[in-house]
């Protein structure tokens, strides 16, 4: 949905979750020395102006990434997403949120690939101005659901793929559920990383029990959820990941616990980390 934009939410907890998460996978999937891609279907502007008017007309990072950052030290689970979160900005002040294409991309090494996915004219635009010189990041104007099919297997055969779209329309929640099984029959080693919201609405609900009952290799869930649950909006967030690499899903159990004691107003909501498939 062209009308979506991330810059009213930039910062929040599902920011949080989803990218802590991404860095983790990167990491993990670096850990062998072959290069590897990453693929980002819904990837926004990449970068987020915290004083902008959308930014403050919310004020959503201050119960997010603002919570985080007031803890230090982080736990070595968070340590690669907090380092570049700092790097883009000044001393202790917050001003600057990365988006998942520059996280990413401070992650890669130079064997390393970025493809990036969006349609809204703005974003899109944001994403050509920064990686314009990039010779390791190729943005893409595609609709990234139509897009990632188109490309994978990439020709390093190793890395992952992350699903975000912003679940405005309906056709958001059948489109991810037609992708990923598509994606792992074209991909079969290739980690799929879908992230969801959590909310009221009973088709997310539903939405979430179909995802997380695909049957596909080392299939793990992630869920968070801060908010109240007698309040409106976002509650938390999910991931659901296919081909989880080893050794995440100990570092998953390490980080949910102490992502809900900083995010978590007032103690609701909770978390879990769990397989949905054999590992």
């Amino acid at each position: 949905m062209l009308s979506y934009q991330h810059e009213y939410h930039a910062g929040n907890h599902a920011d949080v979750l989803k990218h802590s998460v991404l860095a983790l996978l990167i990491r993990a999937l670096q850990r062998k020395p072959k290069p590897m891609r990453v693929l980002d279907t819904h990837a926004g502007s990449g970068t987020y102006d915290l004083g902008s008017p959308e930014a403050q007309r919310g004020r959503e990072f201050e119960r997010g990434i603002a919570r985080v950052l007031e803890e230090r030290p982080v736990p070595p689970e968070l340590a690669a997403y907090i380092q570049i979160v700092d790097a883009c900005n000044r001393g202790d002040a917050l001003e600057t949120y990365p988006g998942s294409p520059r996280i990413a991309r401070a992650l890669l090494r130079e064997t390393d690939r970025l493809e990036l996915f969006e349609l809204h004219p703005k974003a899109h635009a944001a994403l050509e101005s920064a990686f314009r010189r990039d010779r390791q990041v190729h943005v893409h104007r595609r609709d990234g659901f139509e897009g990632v099919l188109a490309v994978v297997p990439p020709p390093e055969r190793r890395g992952l793929v992350l699903i975000d779209p912003s679940y405005e329309t309906d056709d958001d929640f059948a489109r991810v559920l037609d992708v990923v099984p598509a994606l792992h029959r074209r991909w079969t080693n290739g980690v799929i990383a879908v992230w969801y919201p959590l909310l009221r609405r009973p088709q997310a609900a539903a939405f979430a029990r179909r995802l997380c009952a695909l049957d596909l290799p080392r299939f793990y869930r992630v869920e968070l959820e801060v908010e109240p649950a007698g309040g409106f909006g976002l509650l938390g967030s999910g991931l659901a990941i296919a081909n989880l690499p080893y050794g995440v899903d100990a570092e998953l159990e390490t980080l949910l616990p102490w992502l809900h004691r900083r995010l978590a107003v007032d103690g609701a909501g909770g978390f879990r980390a769990r397989w949905l498939t054999a590992p």
